[in-house]
């Protein structure tokens, strides 16, 4: 709600019960007929769905039915800070339009949008109307006390209200009345709606489709992590196969050679010795680096912070780290953090041409916030086959959320936040 009264003069007061009325205004004369349109619209193609139009059409008219709504979720939580959550279910692409439509309507959502276009169009519409009548219908009290009653009396009068305009002294009743409503849309103006969105959420959202949207989003976060430890498994065993294993069976076969060399021909033992000694120091690399992949000591010696501060000394590209964490975090979210911002400091240097990046990791407000910024070229997007799209999915395990901004030209700016306790 804008009620916000921080002026002394109420300057910021008044603009708010202005704003409110000029927004309810609006979402009144675009609300009944669009709502009358669609509701139409849509009884009229699902009862041709027997005679087979409908199977084409319904896809489309429910499609205009959604976006029409999904304007409204965008409208409640911009203007009224209602945050109303869409739960459609999603359609697999390239379906038949049989398919599409009968998703469709057996998506409890669909049904939820047509039962909210006739409470849109009637109890929607004089929610968003008040407001308006709130602030200008006392306008015309005003006028009518000013003169505007000798134009408007007739026989009968004219009536403002519930008051009979006939003389000067029944216009200046009327003048008091449009005072008190006036008083009243000072009160009431910004609340009505609000009253407005929350009607819209309680028929359009309701509790089974903020439970319907988080179980979907569990869904797939959940398959997201299951397939990315699978496939940090196999990377793990390919890296064990192909690195130290093979190092360490070589070994053991050099150990053998040396113990039949010892005695025919020690010059060369000693040599494989010296090699030997020098695979298993590779082989030892190897292993704190697989170690290192697995789970960083240093983050679990040392934190978040400190484990980003060492990541950014191995970049060939100078960066900077700022770090205000009080404490430390649980250990899942410090992990995924920490990979997240690995990963996307990789796709900077390998892919951006920076040569210069800043890293800030800030805690507040229950939320773990990581900001990687570099002046490279720019243009870079979340999409299939990007690193940026497996970091998303590795923050949304967490609930967690990934935004991009990245302009042609630079800079390429990358926000990760996680909740955290």
């Amino acid at each position: 709600m804008t009620t916000d009264t921080k002026n002394g003069d109420g300057r910021t007061t008044r603009r708010g019960i202005g704003l409110a009325a000029v927004r309810g205004l609006t979402l009144a004369l675009v609300s009944l007929p669009g709502a009358v349109l669609c509701f139409c619209l849509s009884l009229v193609s699902i009862a041709l769905i027997p005679i087979g139009v409908g199977i084409v059409t319904t896809p489309y008219v429910l499609t205009g039915v959604r976006a029409f709504a999904n304007s409204r979720r965008v409208l409640a939580a911009e203007w009224g800070g209602v945050r109303i959550p869409p739960a459609y279910r999603p359609l697999p692409e390239g379906a038949t339009p049989w398919a599409r439509t009968f998703g469709m309507l057996r998506d409890p959502a669909t049904w939820r949008d047509l039962r909210w276009l006739p409470v849109d169009m009637t109890a929607g519409f004089v929610t968003a109307l008040l407001p308006a009548v709130l602030l200008f219908y006392p306008l015309e009290g005003f006028a009518i006390a000013a003169g505007l009653w000798r134009v408007l009396d007739g026989a009968d009068g004219y009536w403002y209200g519930f008051v009979r305009v006939h003389d000067q002294t029944s216009a200046f009743q009327a003048a008091a009345l449009g005072l008190v409503l006036l008083f009243l849309a000072h009160f009431l103006t910004p609340r009505l709606l609000h009253v407005h969105f929350r009607l819209t959420r309680a028929v359009l959202g309701g509790n089974q489709g903020e439970l319907a949207e988080r179980v979907r989003v569990l869904t797939e976060t959940r398959r997201d992590a299951v397939d990315s430890s699978a496939a940090e498994l196999r990377r793990i065993e390919r890296d064990l196969h192909d690195g130290a294993q093979a190092r360490l069976v070589a070994v053991g076969m050099d150990l053998g050679t040396i113990e039949a060399l010892l005695d025919k021909d020690p010059a060369q033992a000693k040599e494989l010795i010296t090699q030997v000694r020098k695979s298993s120091v590779e082989a030892l690399t190897e292993l704190r680096e697989l170690v290192r992949g697995i789970h960083p000591p240093v983050l679990a010696e040392r934190g978040l912070g400190d484990a980003v501060r060492a990541l950014a000394l191995r970049l060939p590209v100078p960066t900077e780290v700022s770090v205000d964490l009080p404490g430390r975090m649980e250990a899942p979210v410090e992990s995924a953090a920490y990979f997240a911002v690995s990963e996307v400091l990789t796709n900077a240097v390998k892919h951006s041409g920076a040569d210069r990046i800043w890293v800030d990791l800030h805690r507040a407000d229950g939320i773990l916030r990581a900001i990687v910024t570099d002046n490279g070229k720019g243009g870079a997007v979340i999409g299939a086959g990007s690193g940026l799209a497996g970091v998303e999915r590795r923050l949304g395990t967490f609930d967690g959320v990934l935004a991009v901004s990245s302009p042609a030209g630079g800079p390429t700016m990358v926000t990760m936040e996680i909740p955290c306790a």
